[in-house]
């Protein structure tokens, strides 16, 4: 189940993965069939051509079951920044929540049957425990921790959502939605095989595996186990180029494709829950804690980001006249872009947490070279380089490449 934007989720952050740069994941499909290890289940020969083409081919409508979602990109502790920037999924548009999610384990509980119905919860206590439920045009969404919840009619989306879609806290909540970003561009840049079979949440599948031919990606490779009857991804792998364990491991533990329970879309919320009403017809659905505002001027059209009429959109504030620079192509694609003037600020105001600066430190390296001077933010699978003098190169590639880039730029 993805994120449903146009059901009102357009104002909530966007899950704090590179899930888009896994879209950079461009495909020269093989054409060996997989061949089983030993203990792995004996499926019959398949391509991979013919299993990108089973996964597309899925329409898979009805689901229920828990995914368990580890992270690890390589960034400091977030726990203490996640009051500070909206605890939950309410304040701060949302990246409390997105925040937690950056780091560690999470197990959540999905739903769906067919495209109007519906359901995601971000298992934990119950005391910590948010819930995302549509069924129609009825949408609610409870953030356990601060027991606030917004409740909207009305606001489903003109377009019939896909089978996977729903309303969410902005994070990609099964395999599928990571795999959706990974097959969606097809150029020679790209690897993709067939490596033997494996036993997912007591389902058989194929093991997809695409991998960069370029050098200089922070991405070594992306594993996908694809239920061998009906092609739903049911594991979701990517392994940095650095090596060590998975950056994203997102896979179910448990899975059954059976129409769920009609309950299973039913919401009340628990006693002593602040509840918001939003109108019929009115503002866009957004999650507890922020209470949607009646817009004063029409939104401004996204200015794009990357190549003309690609999809996608950048902060506004990041963007100078010309947009998105995109330099060189598939896995080490780097986006050039304007940066806050006068760079990157070495201390966090006063009133700031003692965390954020730890964050700051921890995250920054200065560099040098013919470009001048900035500072690359890294992680395990993004880096991104600021300058001193405005400008942003951001791609999955190494800090060398990054600087090389600027330098080619001057």
């Amino acid at each position: 189940m993805a994120p449903n934007d146009s059901a009102g989720g357009r104002r909530t952050a966007r899950y704090a993965v590179p899930v888009a740069v896994a879209g950079v994941a461009a495909a020269t499909i093989g054409l060996v069939p997989a061949l089983a290890a030993s203990g792995d289940p004996e499926l019959p020969g398949i391509t991979a051509q013919q299993l990108v083409e089973k996964i597309a081919a899925s329409d898979v409508q009805q689901l229920s079951g828990t995914v368990k979602v580890t992270t690890d990109l390589g960034l400091p502790s977030l726990g203490g920044l996640g009051g500070d920037l909206g605890a939950g999924a309410g304040g701060g548009e949302g990246l409390g929540k997105l925040m937690e999610f950056a780091s560690g384990t999470h197990t959540l509980r999905v739903a769906a049957d067919g495209p109007d119905k519906q359901r995601l919860s971000v298992v934990g206590s119950a005391a910590d425990e948010y819930t995302m439920v549509r069924d129609g045009d009825d949408v609610w969404a409870y953030d356990g921790a601060s027991k606030e919840a917004v409740h909207s009619i009305g606001h489903g989306s003109s377009e019939a959502p896909g089978a996977s879609e729903a309303p969410g806290p902005g994070m990609p909540a099964t395999p599928k939605d990571l795999v959706d970003e990974a097959l969606k561009a097809v150029d020679p840049t790209t690897s993709v095989t067939v490596d033997g079979t494996a036993r997912i949440a007591g389902r058989d599948a194929y093991q997809l595996v695409i991998k960069p031919k370029q050098s200089g990606s922070t991405i070594g490779s992306i594993k996908v186990a694809v239920d061998a009857d009906n092609g739903v991804p049911l594991k979701f792998t990517l392994t940095p180029s650095s090596g060590g364990k998975a950056a994203i491991d997102a896979g179910f533990t448990k899975v059954d494709f059976a129409k769920p329970d009609a309950s299973t879309f039913d919401f009340t919320p628990p006693k002593g829950t602040t509840v918001t009403e939003e109108p019929a017809g009115g503002a866009e659905h957004e999650a507890p804690g922020k209470p949607a505002k009646p817009s004063e001027k029409p939104e401004k059209p996204a200015k794009p980001f990357g190549k003309p009429g690609e999809p996608g959109a950048a902060p506004e504030q990041f963007l100078g006249e010309e947009g998105v620079n995109v330099i060189g192509e598939g896995w080490t694609s780097i986006a050039q872009l304007s940066g806050p003037a006068g760079g990157v600020p070495s201390e966090v105001p006063e009133d700031a947490p003692a965390e954020a600066q730890q964050f700051l430190d921890a995250l920054g390296d200065k560099v040098t070279g013919k470009f001048g001077s900035g500072t690359v933010f890294k992680t395990r699978l993004v880096n991104a380089l600021m300058t001193d003098d405005g400008k942003v190169y951001v791609g999955a590639v190494t800090p060398e490449a990054l600087i090389g880039a600027a330098n080619a730029a001057k």
